[in-house]
């Protein structure tokens, strides 16, 4: 696993290995980047093309922005609350082959107005259901403004997220990725479930 990770930060050019735990606390959690392998399968499901714009919240030093736009050619935006992190993330754009494909943004997730362009949102757990219904709020909110297909995918969700994901009435389940298979382990929670917004 280590030798996958290096490999695809060695030639997408970045640095976004290891975990950051020094800003977290109850409610925004550490720094922890989705697996490359995950990633992959997130690619090659064809759900993310050209076309699609990419919401990463809580997006860390920028890996699966840089990794999207590399394998799919989306655009995508980073949403991140830790300057610190945030600052990896602008010193990875400066070296990273597939620049011109993303941004970043320095902000809490829960006061983001998600732009009319973007179709598709990604979610590692970044923070508590609290925060999660507030982006849900802003999400929706843009979806009403601008109507459009969007999917969701929250790799690793817990219950917590999966439970409240079930009642929001413009949320379907519409399908998931499984990734326990990645690990050698039987965790129910290496996946990543898909909703759509309709």
């Amino acid at each position: 696993m280590i030798d996958n990770e290096n490999t695809w930060d060695k030639l997408l050019q970045i640095k976004t290995t290891g975990r950051d735990a020094s800003n977290a606390d109850q409610y925004r959690y550490p720094y922890e980047p989705t697996p490359y392998s995950v990633l992959e399968r997130l690619s090659n499901s064809s759900l993310i093309c050209k076309k699609d714009v990419v919401l990463d919240y809580g997006c860390g030093k920028g890996r699966v922005d840089f990794f999207l736009s590399y394998q799919t050619k989306a655009n995508t935006i980073g949403i991140e609350y830790d300057e610190r992190i945030y600052q990896s993330a602008l010193e990875n754009l400066k070296t990273v082959v597939s620049r011109a494909k993303s941004e970043f943004v320095l902000m809490r997730a829960e006061e983001y107005e998600v732009p009319g362009a973007v179709n598709r949102c990604y979610f590692f757990n970044p923070f508590s259901v609290e925060i999660l219904r507030k982006v849900m709020a802003r999400i929706i909110e843009s979806y009403y403004e601008k109507p459009r297909e969007m999917f969701l995918f929250f790799y690793y969700p817990s219950e917590e997220y999966i439970s409240y994901l079930m009642t929001v009435d413009e949320l379907e389940f519409y399908d998931e990725i499984a990734c326990s298979d990645l690990f050698g382990e039987n965790d129910l929670r290496e996946r990543i479930m898909i909703f759509l917004l309709s």
